[in-house]
């Protein structure tokens, strides 16, 4: 089964139509029907690492500001908590937590789901980020889930490569900072040629720019790690900056890209009085 890392942006997404969830729904196409899909989240970012277990997962709104449509917004999909299960064996021996009713779904998973499985009919479960512990952990925990894709189980990590929502430029929808583009460029070259050294970016000029907090930054060392365990080059799903200072890069593994398309990534109807996005930190 592919594996993949989506640079989610704002919540805005799940009700729009771009180049940016374009991308997303071809791969759901593309990819074989899952037995279930495993989401890493930035939005579960907690000092314990876990994973829904529950049959019926609640659906969690985890922003503010945003439009009454998006907080109606519904993806009932089932959870697996058999899957659940399997995820915490094969990460052995580090420990993963059986959530029962603490999570659900946040919008870092069903944003991107949307597009990629419409119907919400594929089960999913989802593993949080442990905070508490160093990047190296991360990689660690990803390469563990390697033996989840012989299982049929799809790896969508989601997240944003470059998050900077201190430094959002409201004029520029569809435009990167200059320390944005080298960034991601450098994170580019790492995921696509030494998926194995891509903590080299941690001593990257712009690192400190580019990921002033690590919530959104970790979901792509699963990919990284998933990549470096199969000996294999993930590539670009879809390409592309948003309001200066986030990265909406995102990379399949083991799938055939499908072509991006040329819609406009301008998110219309996201406007500067509302937050961008919001973290459970």
């Amino acid at each position: 089964m592919p594996a993949a890392f989506v640079g989610h942006g704002s919540p805005m997404n799940t009700l729009e139509d771009n180049r940016f969830t374009d991308a997303w729904k071809a791969f759901g196409a593309s990819v074989p029907t899952p037995r279930a899909v495993l989401c890493i989240s930035a939005h579960w970012y907690i000092n314990a690492t876990a994973v829904t277990a529950m049959a019926v997962p609640r659906v969690i709104h985890d922003f503010y500001g945003f439009p009454d449509e998006l907080f109606a917004y519904d993806y009932p999909a089932p959870g697996h908590p058999e899957v659940a299960e399997l995820v915490a064996d094969v990460a052995k021996p580090q420990w993963v937590g059986l959530d029962l009713d603490s999570w659900g779904l946040d919008h870092g998973t069903w944003s991107v789901l949307a597009h990629m499985f419409p119907d919400a009919d594929i089960p999913v479960v989802q593993l949080s980020i442990n905070a508490s512990q160093p990047l190296g952990y991360h990689l660690d925990i990803g390469a563990r889930l390697a033996p989840l894709r012989r299982e049929g189980i799809l790896i969508v990590a989601s997240g944003n490569i470059v998050h900077n929502l201190r430094s959002i430029d409201w004029s520029q929808p569809d435009g990167a900072a200059a320390w944005n583009s080298r960034f991601d460029e450098s994170a580019s070259e790492l995921l696509r040629e030494r998926p194995g050294d891509i903590l080299e970016l941690t001593d990257h000029a712009d690192f400190d720019l580019a990921v002033p907090t690590p919530d959104h930054f970790i979901p792509m060392l699963y990919l990284a790690a998933l990549a470096a365990e199969a000996d294999d080059t993930p590539e670009i799903l879809v390409e592309g900056p948003s309001f200066g200072s986030i990265s909406m890069t995102s990379y399949a593994l083991g799938a055939d890209c499908p072509p991006s398309t040329d819609v406009a990534p301008t998110q219309s109807t996201m406007i500067a009085s509302a937050p961008p996005d919001q973290t459970n930190i």
